[in-house]
């Protein structure tokens, strides 16, 4: 028998999540599928998912999107790398680059060979040896260039910083035109199926009622499908990541056009800048167990480069993941899944990677529990990946000058990051593990960055005289410096090619 497809898709909350998805839904699915959106203008989305990591370029070129309308259209800017300052110590600074890093001399990796002439390297010794941290550093950008193949400038790996609630109204007009029903509704209710659970309808507070076959949470933190009605249940992590509030402000800019995000370590937790065309986003995302919410916005507004543009606002959340993602015919995305702090700019890529999950597992009308279980372990084993690499961020330092640092520096990490610590400390060696999300560049970068140096390097090396190892690495050096040398600033290469226009 020919299995009947769903062609009946509820998506339950509209912000980036929920337009995002259905943008990608208008786009992949048959004509003649029904697709609609229930959301309501009285309740706000949380808007400070600005940050993105360079898939979203995917997302984007497979929606075949503008991308110097869509930066206008957001304000948006480049962003190469994550500036980390006073992580593994009061004083340091590194970036965590996209890209390449220098370049492999036969089959041992580059940073093998730079960490035999610096064995007592300080965080940010690294820098110049990647395009992209080389050109954040510089203020350059320029996308990665086609017809040079053999030169750095072919490895420049980069995303954007973009206002959320702008990206979310520009995916809105785009899903609309291609068909998708916007609903204006608060859902105060979900009615199941007596037979099996599944949902079969929502009821809004004007008594209408939005049926359908496969829904998608997109309602936040609540979870008003996922958590509300089916009570999945949640997995908790605020004992590994400990932040569990954030307060953010937007202001002036004035400390220049960065191309990269800045993550600057407090007495608590951490405070991130985001440089937009109009503005800078920033937000200090902290613990409650060793500060206050006055003492979290009282630094917060202390360390802003420019007037506040906005009242500073809360956010309360526990670090984890649903126990299932995928449960009967509901799909949780964004908040609704689970939430882990933007540390790494992964919020948008969660989104992503679900809904491009969910469309290579797309089901038919009998919901298939075999098809639910692999979306559900690819989707435990992408967030427990990162939850890791966030992880490792606060484990790795030196810091002991306050309660916070002493505390997430001494405790105890799950096995599978104690392995890649340990693998590292040894010898310099990462393996990427399956899909996982951060491949061995962003592990090398951040684990050097935050001050752990590994106890030897690749035997092979050795098999080089130390004077051809450091002709290589010098050279590597060199051709970037003089690439980054060439590119256009930042802000020269956005106003020539995707400046948003100047309010009136």
């Amino acid at each position: 028998m020919q299995p009947t497809p769903v062609n009946r898709i509820v998506i339950v909350g509209g912000g980036t999540a929920g337009w995002m998805a259905a943008a990608a839904l208008s786009k992949v699915l048959p004509r003649g599928s029904s697709i609609r959106l229930v959301e309501s203008e009285a309740i706000g989305t949380v808007g400070v998912g600005e940050a993105t990591i360079p898939m979203i370029k995917l997302f984007n070129q497979a929606l075949e999107l503008d991308e110097a309308d869509f930066l206008r259209r957001t304000k948006g800017s480049f962003k190469l790398g994550i500036e980390f300052v006073d992580w593994g110590r009061r004083g340091d600074s590194y970036i965590h680059g996209f890209g390449k890093l220098g370049q492999d001399l036969g089959l041992v990796p580059f940073h093998h060979y730079w960490l035999k002439l610096n064995p007592g390297a300080a965080p940010g010794d690294f820098d110049p040896f990647s395009i992209n941290t080389a050109a954040a550093r510089a203020m350059k950008f320029m996308p990665a260039t086609s017809d040079r193949p053999n030169s750095p400038l072919a490895d420049i790996g980069y995303a954007y910083h973009f206002d959320a609630g702008l990206y979310a109204a520009y995916l809105r007009e785009y899903a609309q035109a291609r068909g998708v029903e916007r609903i204006e509704g608060r859902v105060v209710d979900t009615r199941l199926r007596g037979d099996d659970g599944f949902v079969d309808s929502v009821t809004l507070d004007g008594g209408r009622e939005v049926a359908g076959e496969l829904f998608i949470d997109c309602s936040g933190f609540r979870g008003l499908l996922i958590e509300e009605a089916l009570k999945t249940g949640y997995v908790d992590w605020t004992h590994w990541l400990p932040c569990d509030r954030a307060v953010a402000v937007q202001c002036e800019t004035r400390a220049g056009f960065t191309p990269y995000t800045r993550s600057t370590a407090r007495d608590a937790g951490w405070q991130w800048r985001i440089p937009l065309q109009h503005r800078v986003g920033n937000g200090y995302v902290f613990s409650s167990r060793f500060t206050s919410e006055d003492e979290a916005t009282a630094t917060l507004m202390a360390n802003l480069e420019g007037e506040a543009l906005t009242e500073p606002r809360t956010l309360r959340f526990a670090t984890g993941k649903r126990r299932r993602f995928w449960n009967r015919n509901v799909v949780a995305l964004g908040l609704a899944s689970g939430f882990m702090e933007p540390l790494e700019s992964t919020s948008i890529h969660l989104i992503q990677s679900a809904i491009a999950r969910l469309t290579a597992f797309f089901p038919h009308a009998g919901f298939d529990p075999v098809d639910i279980e692999e979306y559900n372990a690819h989707c435990d084993f992408e967030f427990d990946r990162i939850r890791d690499f966030l992880i490792a961020h606060y484990h790795v330092t030196a810091r002991d000058d306050t309660p916070f640092w002493n505390h997430v520096r001494t405790m105890a990490v799950p096995d599978t990051l104690r392995r890649k610590l340990d693998l590292f400390a040894a010898s310099g060696r990462v393996f990427r593990e399956h899909s996982e999300l951060f491949a061995e560049a962003s592990w090398i970068q951040v684990l050097l960055g935050q001050r752990l140096r590994p106890r030897g390097y690749h035997a092979l090396v050795d098999a080089l005289p130390e004077a051809e190892v450091r002709r290589h690495v010098e050279s590597v050096g060199q051709v970037i410096a003089n690439c980054v040398r060439a590119m256009p600033t930042h802000e020269a290469f956005i106003a020539r090619h995707c400046a948003a226009p100047r309010a009136a």
